[in-house]
């Protein structure tokens, strides 16, 4: 059975789930998809798989599974998921990206949403050996967050993730790819207004970091010959 059965079902493109209750959330652009094809079993322990990318998107669109470009960022569901755990009083925890980066990405967002926003956990995402993971996860269930936002890159963010829940912990994680380094980078808005109406964020990111040109130049057009091949494999 193909990446595209196993993973990528209509179950998994539902509307996200309330904080109330425990999932696990993570996000697919073209490249990640290729990644994630590797790991099928990893990603069917997520509740919900979205498109982060107007192309995965729509190729969905195109075989009867309509979504839209969903990713954790400020142009689309942080400020969701934010704004519900001011509303809930819950609280969040924060691990990604280079030492002190997070701590700079949390107090732009307290910058935007108010100090109220709880988050009462924030660590880097780099760790010496299993028991520094171990430790972590044994940190954030005792700080009692809810909500748990990791930024690590495919697929180590949801191993992460996956560890966690497995470790014991109940909530809701959400991974978010470069969004930490985004904002503690950029502040609170990222991409120019008019570069997201017109879905050009791809674009804008390889003029921002030029490293991930060749991501985007020669990764994209693979991900259409896996995609087209995963399609008739189903």
């Amino acid at each position: 059975m193909s990446f595209l059965c196993r993973v990528l079902r209509k179950e998994r493109l539902r509307s996200l789930p309330s904080l109330d209750t425990c999932a696990l959330v993570t996000f697919l652009n073209p490249y990640s998809y290729l990644l994630a094809r590797k790991n099928s079993e990893l990603f069917e322990r997520f509740d919900r798989v979205y498109p982060d990318g107007v192309i995965l998107a729509k190729a969905l669109g195109v075989i009867g599974l309509p979504s839209k470009r969903l990713s954790f960022d400020m142009t689309s569901l942080a400020p969701v998921v934010f704004r519900e755990c001011l509303d809930r009083g819950v609280s969040l925890a924060v691990i990604g990206s280079e030492l002190g980066v997070a701590e700079k990405a949390v107090a732009v967002w307290k910058t935007k949403f108010g100090r109220q926003l709880d988050v009462v956990y924030v660590r880097n995402g780099f760790f010496s050996n299993s028991s520094d993971v171990d430790d972590c996860y044994r940190d954030i269930s005792s700080s009692g967050a809810r909500v748990v936002i990791v930024g690590m890159g495919t697929p180590v963010q949801e191993q992460f993730l996956v560890g966690l829940v497995d470790s014991g912990w109940r909530g809701v994680g959400f991974t978010c790819g470069g969004f930490l380094h985004q904002t503690a980078s950029k502040g609170q808005t990222y991409y120019p207004l008019w570069i997201d109406k017109l879905n050009l964020r791809w674009l804008y990111r390889m003029f921002d970091e030029p490293k991930l040109i060749k991501r985007y130049l020669m990764n994209y057009p693979i991900f259409i010959f896996a995609f087209v091949s995963d399609l008739f494999r189903r």
